[in-house]
């Protein structure tokens, strides 16, 4: 398919929580680009939260943007803020990807208290916050289990990196294919528990998924990327109740969404 133009992102007077500005990203010294002349604006909306999910055909450098926002990697050119700062240790917040991240010699409680012990936060303080951080994931009375298959299932798994991330930043989190390695049955499940602890802590979760269905249910927002030298070309804005339940998938909104990204997906090159 052909390149669409980028999409611009006029600046509101709502405050800039996340911004990538004029990022290039080569492996070659320049020779070819998987990004280039990359925007992406994203502004906060208070007291609210929010779901903003990277959509895109493979290669197209979706993970790469959430580990520019990570901290994880730094592109060949450009500038990333998080809350109208340049991006630095102080603001690095955490990321829950596809395969399981906690470290099984560890407990669950320690797992998820990493973050502050890192930053220097008395053993009984980080304890305190991370059994509060527990509880709102639904792991209460987990907390002195190895994070470890088959003592946890693979979603309550993921549910110590949602805490652990939640506890380093709680107004943002990070997810690439976070349910990607789940089965079906277990993945919807935690689609809603995702909705669950969003309403609790009201955070803006940028996500990468690859399910189609699961960004519309889950998005406010969906960016879509294109092909390398990806750009971001094209923004919708989900039309769906601010409280989604399983009964918004039956809706003649819901599917219309879902034919015209499926549709949109199928039109990429591969």
């Amino acid at each position: 398919m052909n390149q669409k133009s980028a999409v611009t992102f006029p600046n509101t007077e709502l405050p800039d929580i996340l911004e990538l500005r004029n990022i290039d990203q080569s492996y070659d010294n320049g020779k070819s680009y998987v990004i280039k002349d990359f925007n992406l604006l994203i502004e906060d909306k208070p007291n609210q939260g929010q779901f903003v999910i990277l959509l895109g055909p493979s290669g197209c450098g979706k993970s790469t943007v959430l580990r520019y926002l990570s901290g994880l990697q730094t592109p060949t050119k450009g500038e990333i803020f998080i809350r109208e700062k340049a991006l630095s240790s102080d603001h690095r917040m955490g990321m829950v990807f596809q395969q399981y991240s906690s470290f099984p010699w560890m407990t669950v409680l320690d797992n998820v208290a990493l973050g502050l012990k890192y930053k220097g936060v008395p053993e009984k303080e980080r304890n305190d916050r991370a059994m509060e951080m527990i509880k709102v994931v639904g792991l209460d009375g987990h907390q002195k289990k190895y994070a470890q298959y088959p003592t946890l299932s693979g979603g309550q798994l993921q549910r110590v990196a949602i805490a652990r991330s939640l506890l380093v930043n709680p107004e943002i989190i990070l997810m690439d294919e976070p349910f990607g390695a789940l089965d079906t049955n277990t993945r919807l499940k935690m689609q809603d528990f995702l909705i669950s602890v969003w309403e609790k802590v009201r955070p803006t979760i940028v996500l990468v998924t690859h399910d189609i269905s699961e960004a519309v249910y889950l998005g406010d927002d969906i960016y879509i990327m294109g092909t390398a030298p990806s750009q971001i070309i094209e923004h919708l804005k989900v039309d769906l109740p601010f409280n989604r339940t399983k009964e918004v998938k039956r809706t003649q909104k819901f599917t219309d969404m879902v034919f015209y990204l499926e549709d949109k997906m199928m039109s990429f090159d591969v």
